[in-house]
This record gives C-alpha cells, structure tokens and sequence, in this order.
C-alpha cells in the first residue's frame, strides 16, 4: 500500500505527490521544517514544535499556510491514514511558487508538505552500544536558529561522518562544538551536563529543552556553555538529541575512546527519563 503524502490540502499516494519546479524552497531552498516524532501513533513535543516552526516562519517572513488547529488535525489524520505507530513526521513550509528573483515576492501562497515515517525511537539498538562521532569545520550560514531548509553544510559533514564510519558529526568553530549536523552536543564531566547556550549559532533544539527540564527535576547540575573538542575528548560521558535519536550515547569521537568506551550512567539515565515522558504524554492523548 502506497504512503500518503500531504501536498498543499490534499492526501495523495507519495508516487503523486508533487511539487512545481517554480517553488522556492526547490529553487532556493526558501522555506523551513519541522521532525515531530510519533509515539503509540501519537504527536510528541508537539507545543514546542509548534513553537519553533513560529520562530522560523516569522524569522523568514514566511506566512502560515492554514491555521494552527488545521496545520495539527493535517498531521494526525496523516498519521492516521498511514498507520504510524512510532516513528516521525516531516513537515516542509516554503515561501510557494514564483519566477526565480532573489528578493521575496509579494501575495504568493506559501506550499506545504508532509509526510510520515515509521522507525523504532524508544528501543533503538543503537541506545545500548552507543554512537561514534567525528569532528568537521562549520561551514554553514549565521543563523542556525532558524530550522531552514539550507542544509548542503550539514550533508557535507553527514557524508564526512558516514566516509569514516560514524553516526554523527559534531561541528567546529574558533575551536568550539557549535552543534552536530542533525542532533545537540552534550558532554558530562563530574556529574554536571555542558551544552552550548542558545543564540543564532545553533538551533533551539527541542529535545535539548527537554533534557534541560528533565535535569531540572531530576535535580542534576546543568551548564549551557561552549565545551571544546579537547574537553569532549576528556569527558566522563558524552550524548547526542534529535527527534529520532532522543538521547543517543557517543561512545568515540574521531577514534578516540570515550571514558570507557560505554553509554554512560547519567547519559542512560535522561533516556529513561525522556521515554517515560513521551509514553506518559501519548498516554494522555
């Protein structure tokens, strides 16, 4: 049975689902997106999905293309048609179709697309043995708080990573771990979790705001500041967020070994607590 695709107000079989050569987000990649992940066939994080793909449009002046109860009755009912029980589902806005002119165009209508994917989030094998991690130059733009659709700088780095064998990249800049090219840094050292601060040098992750607020209740000690390659080389336990890796252990980053080579106690620990969060909020659903 063929994937249902949503395309500008209509649920159409993936093979159908197009989009016009004329669209800016194909021309100039003029447009944002949105990974919100599906746990028991349920929207996850939504409220702060919902949040940053508001940040995003009005950093770009990109206008909303339905309203926000409608934009959320569309991903259920996508989720519903294809039968998603766990997985994610992607959501691109772009400016629409005009003539190729750099500068916006005024009173077009702004396309969006959707779609689901079916993948295993809370029982990743990958959890339990831990993910290696290269270090890459950042090349990308100055604002990477916007989740936009401009991501040749983070294949480039992906394709580093996957030419070394690893999971992920962690990118650099004046020395520093901005931020990996699909997911938040994070290293522990003496009990305490260092992740970068917010500003337009990465994105406003949301399962970083969530593992911020877990370490809250949890009463573990946190610290938003930049961390060095050296000091992640030397840290006690290292991990990675995304909506589909959730909490994901590094183990090695550029070959070398992380403490001892195995996700770390604390790293286990906010991955138990993040899951038991989402089930508890599908469950509420």
């Amino acid at each position: 049975m063929s994937r249902t695709v949503f395309v500008n107000g209509e649920y159409l079989p993936e093979e159908n689902a197009t989009i016009s050569v004329f669209d800016r987000g194909f021309l100039f990649g003029d447009g944002v997106y949105e990974v919100i992940p599906i746990v028991r066939g349920k929207l996850v994080d939504e409220d702060y999905s919902i949040e940053r793909l508001r940040h995003s449009l009005s950093a770009v002046e990109i206008a909303w293309p339905c309203t926000e109860a409608d934009y959320l009755a569309m991903l259920r009912e996508l989720i519903r048609r294809n039968g998603v029980t766990e997985g994610s589902v992607y959501v691109q806005i772009t400016r629409g179709i005009a003539e190729r002119d750099f500068a916006y165009p005024p009173h077009i209508k702004s396309t969006i697309m959707a779609y689901t994917s079916s993948r295993s989030l809370l029982d990743n094998p990958a959890a339990l043995a831990g993910v290696k991690v290269v270090s890459v130059p950042d090349l990308r733009w100055q604002r990477r708080d916007i989740k936009s659709l401009n991501l040749l700088g983070q294949c480039m780095a992906k394709q580093q990573a996957a030419a070394q064998g690893a999971f992920e990249a962690w990118m650099l800049e004046d020395g520093m771990v901005t931020e990996g090219a699909s997911s938040s840094a994070f290293i522990i050292k003496d009990k305490t979790i260092i992740t970068r601060a917010l500003s337009n040098a990465i994105l406003p992750g949301i399962r970083r705001r969530v593992i911020l607020e877990l370490a809250e209740l949890a009463s573990v000690t946190l610290v938003e500041r930049s961390f060095s390659l050296e000091e992640a080389l030397a840290a006690d336990e290292a991990f990675i967020s995304s909506a589909t890796t959730l909490v994901m252990p590094v183990v090695s980053i550029d070959g070398k070994v992380i403490a001892d080579g195995k996700p770390g106690p604390l790293t286990q620990k906010l991955r138990s607590l993040y899951i038991e969060s989402l089930l508890a909020e599908a469950a509420s659903k």
